[in-house]
């Protein structure tokens, strides 16, 4: 007979049965054709690499085994499944599969339909992209469209390290990923923006709904506007442009027109043709973004009030041959200084006398040399005006106003968070990143794919959750146990830790019993519904 098991369940069992739900893997499979050798199919493969990521424990792939070596296997896959299943040949050879099929194209269709399926609204699309720096030495591949490992601008930092760089597109309902692309470590956010924009062009005119894209500066190019003018968009313009700049001016001299927009912030509409396109400006004035500058600016201002001392002191420990010197060094040193101003200065002479010794009363004046003495301190008035510019942006669209009014514009933008909290997510410590030791840049970039359908399974999850609570009117404690409806699904994963699966052996066969559950924990599982209550045992009621 066999030895009672406690297999840890935890939160794993309501990944799995959200993966089940979303038909995960039968729709890999039904792409990725599985040798009848294999244990495991990809799609299982792939539902492994997806519950290990969100296990958040920031294990490898190739100790994939290990992590379910105490978890409920048969429970979470079916019966049959092993943890030495799931070992890193099996592992790398579906990314080497993922790959072949195309990494970009199966996640824009697992996503298409998962997000149909639980009517996910698509007309906010949110595009960014980020960069991941790795270490080590790559192989090359034999295929030549793999992504390059190579160094360029880092986001995380680390100009040290070579990197890959990923594009996302997500929905602003609940940040589900829409699409995703890995692109060598030295490409450049205005390319890929340009390149995205134009192939969404007949996506969006072939919608039945309209759809916006919204994205940084980064999109607002001149190369890119022919493109951009075929969509609505909503972006931000780029401070280096000259116009934005005297927009921005132009606000600030008019103090009394600016609108509220919220409690922290205001603004001031503009419209404008500019690369060709009829558009809509708001200079927006942010509180918050003035605080940020004050702060900014009074760190720079102390590290140059330190350099102009130093500055000052050798400056003085100099003679001059005339004043005309001394003052030509005093404004070649003024104009370096960008938050002071020269307050004063003082001019000493310095006679030389003729001969050697201690001067008598009648000794003859050999020459003058002037010593300069300088005092700077704060250009206040440069520093405010500094303050004020750097608390305004520019947020630009060209939708009519009987689609989206200024206020909705403005929050349209605001949500463009979505899209940096997937990137916040994917790059989590104790998620996926710690297995991007893979040598082959091709299963890098099918990697980063399993990653990004990670994060479809944890946004969807989450979305469910929330508006099941909204639906009820109901609560779930946060962190310090006060009741919020919009919890999110990392905290109910750490609430549903220390639930396990004791198997009991019986004469007849195996029993299996849930311990650890409670009132709280059942209340939450219960917010996702009938099959997942059935992983953990416990009875469902709707409503």
């Amino acid at each position: 007979m066999s030895e009672l098991r406690v297999e840890r369940l935890d939160h794993h069992g309501l990944v799995a049965g959200i993966i089940d739900d979303l038909q995960l893997v039968e729709r890999i499979d039904g792409r990725i054709e599985t040798d009848e050798q294999e244990t495991i199919s990809a799609g299982e493969a792939v539902k492994a690499m997806i519950i290990n990521g969100l296990g958040f424990c920031n294990r490898p792939l190739m100790l994939t085994p290990q992590f379910f070596e105490n978890l409920p296997v048969e429970l979470l896959f079916r019966a049959g499944v092993k943890a030495e299943d799931f070992n890193r040949h099996k592992l790398g050879r579906t990314l080497d599969e993922i790959y072949a099929y195309g990494c970009e194209g199966l996640f824009s269709e697992l996503a298409l339909a998962a997000c149909a399926q639980d009517g996910v609204e698509v007309r906010n699309n949110s595009l960014d992209s980020t960069s991941y720096s790795l270490t080590g030495a790559y192989d090359r591949d034999d295929e030549v469209q793999a992504i390059e490992i190579t160094y360029g601008h880092s986001k995380d930092h680390r100009p040290d390290l070579k990197q890959v760089v990923q594009e996302l597109l997500v929905s602003q309902d609940g940040g589900v990923p829409l699409w995703m692309k890995s692109h060598d470590g030295n490409a450049s956010d205005s390319v890929i923006f340009r390149e995205r924009a134009a192939a969404l062009v007949k996506e969006f005119q072939q919608s039945e709904a309209p759809r916006y894209l919204i994205a940084d500066s980064k999109l607002y190019t001149q190369k890119g506007a022919q493109t951009l003018a075929q969509l609505l968009f909503i972006t931000r313009i780029p401070g280096t442009l000259a116009l934005e700049k005297s927009c921005v001016q132009a606000a600030l001299e008019q103090p009394q027109a600016w609108q509220p927009l919220t409690p922290t912030y205001r603004y001031q509409r503009v419209d404008h043709t500019h690369y060709g396109m009829t558009q809509r400006w708001l200079v927006i004035y942010s509180e918050g973004a003035y605080q940020r500058a004050e702060v900014t600016l009074l760190k720079a201002q102390h590290k140059e009030q330190q350099r102009l001392d130093k500055a000052v002191m050798h400056l003085q420990a100099q003679r001059f041959a005339s004043q005309e010197q001394a003052l030509t060094a005093l404004e070649a040193l003024t104009k370096t200084a960008r938050y002071h101003c020269l307050e004063g200065h003082d001019m000493i002479a310095h006679k030389r006398y003729a001969g050697q010794g201690r001067p008598r009363a009648n000794s003859p004046v050999k020459a003058i040399e002037w010593q300069l003495q300088a005092r700077f301190s704060a250009d206040e008035s440069r520093l405010e005006a500094l303050r004020q510019t750097r608390a305004c942006f520019i947020i630009a669209t060209n939708l009519p106003d009987r689609e989206l009014n200024d206020h909705a514009v403005f929050q349209t933008y605001k949500n463009q968070s979505s899209v940096e909290h997937g990137f916040r997510f994917l790059k989590d410590p104790l998620f996926f990143v710690s297995s991007l030791f893979l040598k082959k840049p091709s299963r890098i970039q099918s990697l980063l794919m399993v990653m990004t359908l990670s994060l479809l399974v944890y946004t969807l999850a989450q979305r469910r959750l929330r508006r099941q609570l909204a639906r009820t009117d109901d609560t779930l404690p946060n962190q310090i146990d006060v009741p919020t409806a919009t919890p999110t699904l990392r905290w109910v994963f750490q609430m549903l830790e220390g639930i396990h699966r004791v198997v009991i052996p019986h004469t007849l066969g195996v029993r299996t019993l849930i311990h650890g559950m409670t009132a709280l924990r059942e209340k939450i599982l219960r917010l996702f519904g009938k099959a997942i209550c059935q992983k953990y045992q416990i009875s469902w009621a709707s409503g």
